[in-house]
């Protein structure tokens, strides 16, 4: 699909929401017995909507910072290629995080002040991600924010709505689900190495170099399976570990591929799979924990 609408609010890394809050949901009714269905859609709507705001935002932030051009290595921008204009991208950024603080206040009311911060932090995140004088993107922290809000705060913020308790399960998941999501942006990163540093854009990619993020990536890809290990008790979710190795395959596979895959836009495709994984290894997650 080519509407310019569609392409700029990346529905391919919609997932990367969806997936924390699922987990965390499956978490939460098996540990819970139950769970409050309404409250599990509105966590769910408010993180795609933060996504969505998150991703427009970006666009045209990359654009006026000259970071995007339309000559970039990795999809298509909007605002780049000239097919939507920055204020307007913009505008729809604010309605689609408007939206979600909408969507939060109700929250609020069933989580308390810690959903609050945790609404507050997340939108201010997504604006900053590519606003201020210090853009998190443009800095060695844009890995070190994925990991923390699309992996442990979207996981342990979803268990806390729904069962008023912390959880020790949703810790070590979220930690798993966000090194993944940490590993998407790794690959995004390490694609544009070369035309990052010239804009000004210090990400880790560009300071650690090819090499140094090649092993990075590793890392965050296979570091979910040793987590895995420690996840709750053996007789209380005796099928988990076995289950998730189903997905170690495919893991290895995107391991060797980034030391297969030429630099440039060969890597569009080991991002996408990079997402994948994400959505399979929560997917088997939560088929493991509710066995």
């Amino acid at each position: 699909m080519n509407n310019p609408w569609w392409l700029a609010i990346r529905p391919k890394t919609l997932s990367m929401a969806v997936v924390p809050v699922a987990v965390g949901g499956v978490i939460a009714y098996v540990e819970g017995g139950g769970i409050e269905m309404l409250h599990l859609l509105v966590i769910l709507i408010a993180a795609v909507l933060i996504q969505v705001g998150t991703n427009l935002y970006n666009d045209a932030g990359d654009a006026l910072r000259g970071a995007d051009t339309p000559g970039r290595l990795g999809p298509k921008r909007a605002v780049a290629e000239g097919w939507l204009a920055v204020r307007v991208v913009q505008r729809a950024a604010y309605i689609s995080f408007g939206l979600a603080l909408l969507a939060g206040i109700y929250l609020i009311q069933v989580g308390g002040v810690p959903i609050l911060l945790i609404g507050l932090l997340s939108i201010a995140s997504g604006l900053g991600y590519t606003a201020g004088r210090y853009p998190i993107a443009y800095t060695l922290m844009g890995e070190f924010f994925v990991f923390l809000f699309f992996g442990v705060i979207a996981v342990v913020g979803t268990v806390w709505i729904l069962l008023e308790s912390w959880s020790v399960m949703a810790l070590w998941s979220g930690s798993a689900i966000g090194s993944i999501a940490a590993a998407v942006l790794v690959v995004n990163n390490y694609r544009d190495i070369e035309t990052d540093q010239p804009v000004g854009k210090h990400t880790l990619a560009v300071c650690l170099g090819k090499t140094a993020t090649r092993r990075l990536y590793l890392l965050l890809i296979l570091l979910p399976f040793v987590l895995v290990v420690g996840m709750g008790h053996p007789q209380l979710y005796p099928n988990l570990l076995w289950i998730e190795l189903l997905a170690l395959p495919f893991a290895l596979y995107l391991g060797w591929s980034i030391y297969r895959t030429p630099h440039g836009r060969g890597l569009n495709r080991l991002l996408e799979q990079t997402a994948q994984l994400q959505l399979l290894f929560g997917g088997l997650f939560m088929l493991g924990v509710y066995l």
